[in-house]
């Protein structure tokens, strides 16, 4: 990894969600992480680990609870206001995860890609309607589309609207929060090699997030696995992948289906014993202690830090085993 100062910072982030009785929901919890320039950092876990929760609060779209994230060496704030994402908006972006409930319905195609620059920028309407055509063309539709409305359009199609309203301010960093959980197989590997084509194009800097644990490892230079709000592991992504250190990331890709057929059919699929702990109730020690078959009596009680793996550059490990 380049030796330039980091892009996006996350330090100790926290972001709770607060319940009735003061109770709290602990979404994410003391996550460091840091992005580089260009790079694309694949982040996989569990629905509920807490991973969209992340994304939306790195680019402004939920408020801190605690800990810090910077751009570029700038602490970023903690709670958006309106001058905040007027600001950030033209570097920071989301592509969300649904190309279904993400799009306004009311508004045309031309309106929802252009509002962008509508907002940011000082364009004419026609001078806008000229960019918000030439995005759509980029992304593989066509600019007579933009009189059109959402429902008039596909998923594949919509999730492309969706990509050209996040890149037409041009950011430089973007949060994928499940592009292509929403879309068939054919249409996943379409959007896939677009957002490829555009970070070459863009020199982009992406979060990916996504449950398919051979997608992340074929499209991001590294991969961190996050687990009940906490970050379990993180290195290169092929690394991690074909050698997993933490049991949860073992049992992740154990479980993440074959591509061939016949070596699936025969394949002994692994499963993770148990639900995921309510993010109400988070438990004491290490939060997969209750579900790892490699559980110490020491992962019940102390909560294992992500420290480096001994001869192993780049790769960060949140467990007792690699402690004790």
């Amino acid at each position: 990894m380049s030796d330039a100062p980091p892009l996006v910072v996350a330090d100790q982030l926290t972001k709770y969600f607060p319940l009735p009785g003061g109770r709290k929901v602990h979404a994410v919890d003391q996550v460091t992480l840091t992005i580089h320039e260009k790079e694309v950092v694949g982040l996989v876990g569990e629905s509920g680990s807490g991973k969209s929760t992340l994304g939306k609060t790195l680019v402004g779209l939920h408020a801190r609870t605690s800990g810090t994230a910077s751009y570029r060496g700038e602490t970023l704030p903690q709670r958006y206001q309106p001058e905040d994402f007027r600001r950030w908006a033209k570097k920071t972006q989301m592509i969300f995860q649904d190309p279904y409930s993400s799009l306004n319905p009311r508004m045309t195609v031309g309106e929802i890609v252009g509002e962008g620059l509508k907002l940011h920028s000082t364009y004419s309407a026609t001078e806008i309607r000229d960019r918000a055509g030439e995005w759509l063309r980029r992304v593989g539709l066509e600019p007579d589309h933009m009189s059109r409305y959402p429902h008039e359009f596909s998923g594949g199609q919509r999730q492309r609207i969706g990509i050209a309203r996040a890149l037409i301010l041009e950011p430089e960093f973007v949060v994928c929060d499940e592009p292509i959980s929403a879309l068939d197989v054919s249409v996943q590997a379409q959007v896939v090699n677009l957002l490829d084509e555009l970070k070459a194009s863009m020199g982009l800097t992406l979060l990916f997030i996504a449950h398919d644990l051979s997608m992340v490892r074929y499209v991001s230079d590294r991969m961190a696995v996050m687990y009940l709000g906490v970050l379990v592991e993180i290195g290169p992504a092929s690394d991690v992948f074909f050698s997993p250190k933490h049991p949860y990331t073992q049992i992740l890709v154990a479980s993440n289906p074959e591509p061939d057929p016949l070596r699936e059919r025969h394949r002994r699929s692994e499963t993770i014993a148990g639900e995921i702990p309510s993010p109400v109730d988070v438990p004491a020690g290490c939060r997969f202690a209750g579900r790892c078959p490699k559980a110490m009596d020491i992962c019940r009680s102390e909560t294992p830090r992500l420290l480096p793996v001994a001869d192993t550059p780049g790769r960060q490990v949140a467990c007792h085993l690699f402690t004790t």
